[in-house]
């Protein structure tokens, strides 16, 4: 390391130290998180660290959960990649990069992750609807307490007398409701609620699976000849380029490991989760909150988004810069879906039952959020793939000496990093819908904004050292960062 450091090696997250001890403490951030919800109610202050080791001996899995987890978690991925490979999708053109030897070319990607996102939901919701088992008529064998309890719904509806039944008098005793056809128990919990239960099995077998999968990942980048390696994950230093990622595009064939994970088993398994949750949250109460039930629809909404806009991923830094690493493996395969999901987890026994004002005002704070996220990305996109179409032809811009051009007009004139902003909003509404009792569940908050802050100066650095002066210049026009006229 100290040899390339003097060749002048630009290391991030504090070197070879900083990227070792992320490895070791995001995953027990993952288990704090759980652990708290779990025994504390999302308690943070007040809880010594005596209690809340107690708490995490206690909640650790058996063999047979860890057994069931890692089932779970590789059958997920494998029906993610059976999706990715079979479902129709349109061929596309990534970004440019460079070869060895001068030379360049341009990946082609599937473009499908809207219709895996679809059809993932349907299987889901199909699940969902015939895993309850329905109580069936006690059979002429047996008699229990609970048969009793199914036919007392029958005898006192079809005993009533109706025709005494007055709907006008006050006194008159209303008639019981008609018994339903299939009775939805609250137990055995049906098999999506089973993912709540074994939630921490599943989070700590997604650890150790990505920290498999981003070993083969640094072996297999040393494997043939003329292998593309990213520029900050060659550095030499060992920990270093695991946790960065030596390879820029590791690929099977024309299957594309990095592209896949970052948006599909991940980002949709983040939904799914949600979706456990509700099941979990239904089974225990027999119906779903409003907070519940808005946390999967404004997080749906931003996973379905990513995947309907799927092809603009191949221009972000992720997919063109940074190799694909521990970093990026354990962030897109068990940070995303174990710690985003984190509001729905907490609401499944801790919901605060907000009153319809504040769900209206949460819920216009997501919307303009994603209306400020989605509309400054599409003009991004828009302008990048044809400068000269309606949409934005009317934008100005700065031309720079590399031969693009930087827009400083419609949301890129407002703020450089203005799509981060709504971005956070719409986290931030979800991280509202549990209210105030706790603040675990505002962690997606906090955590994203040190994210989001981090990544706007990587942004930065990377464009100043890309642009020279031109980004200078662009910068002495639109001068804000995140909110205009304030950051």
């Amino acid at each position: 390391p100290s040899l390339r450091q003097s060749m002048g090696f630009n290391y991030e997250f504090g070197g070879p130290f900083g990227a070792l001890s992320t490895m070791l403490c995001l995953p027990c951030v993952i288990v704090y998180l759980i652990v708290s919800v779990s025994a504390f109610r999302g308690r943070v202050v007040g809880v010594s660290p005596a209690d809340l080791l107690r708490a995490a001996q206690d909640m650790l899995p058996d063999a047979e959960e860890m057994v069931e987890a890692t089932f779970i978690n590789l059958a997920w991925m494998a029906f993610c990649v059976a999706l990715a490979l079979f479902l129709p999708g349109q061929w596309v053109d990534g970004s440019t990069i460079k070869l060895p030897k001068g030379k360049t070319t341009s990946l082609k990607y599937n473009i499908n992750g809207h219709l895996q996102f679809w059809s993932t939901f349907l299987i889901l919701l199909s699940l969902l609807c015939f895993s309850w088992e329905p109580t069936s008529a006690p059979s002429s064998s047996s008699s229990t307490e609970s048969d009793d309890d199914w036919l007392a719904g029958y005898h006192d509806y079809f005993d009533f007398d109706f025709n005494a039944y007055n709907p006008w008098s006050v006194g008159s005793v209303p008639p019981p409701s008609p018994p339903p056809l299939l009775v939805v128990p609250r137990s055995p919990v049906p098999a999506l609620a089973r993912v709540h239960d074994i939630f921490l099995p599943l989070a700590l077998s997604a650890t150790a699976l990505t920290a498999l999968f981003s070993l083969a990942l640094y072996a297999y980048s040393f494997v043939g000849d003329g292998k593309v390696l990213a520029e900050g994950g060659n550095s030499g230093n060992a920990v270093y380029d695991f946790f960065m990622g030596r390879e820029l595009n590791p690929r099977v064939g024309s299957f594309d490991l990095k592209c896949f994970c970052e948006l599909r088993p991940g980002l949709i398994g983040w939904s799914a989760l949600n979706l456990c949750h509700a099941a979990k949250q239904y089974s225990l109460l027999g119906h779903v909150s409003p907070s519940m039930a808005l946390v999967n629809a404004f997080q749906a909404l931003y996973v379905w988004d990513a995947l309907y806009h799927e092809r603009s991923i191949l221009t972000t830094m992720d997919i063109t810069t940074d190799g694909f690493g521990f970093m990026l493996c354990f962030g897109d395969l068990a940070w995303v879906p174990f710690t985003y999901s984190l509001q729905a987890y907490y609401l499944v026994r801790n919901d605060p039952g907000l009153p319809l004002p504040h769900l209206l005002l949460i819920a216009a704070a997501n919307l303009v959020g994603y209306a400020v996220f989605r509309g400054a990305n599409s003009e991004k996109d828009s302008f990048r793939r044809d400068p000269a179409c309606e949409e934005v032809a009317h934008l100005r811009y700065i031309p720079t000496k590399r031969g693009t051009k930087l827009l400083v007009s419609g949301y890129w004139g407002m703020a450089r990093k203005i799509n981060y902003t709504g971005d956070w909003l719409m986290g931030l509404s979800w991280c509202l819908l549990t209210g105030f009792g706790s603040l675990a569940p505002h962690f997606y908050a906090i955590y994203f904004a040190v994210l989001l802050v981090h990544r706007s100066w990587r942004d930065d650095e990377m464009c100043e050292h890309k642009y020279g002066d031109d980004w200078k210049t662009y910068k002495g026009l639109v001068k804000y960062r995140f909110i205009p006229g304030v950051f």
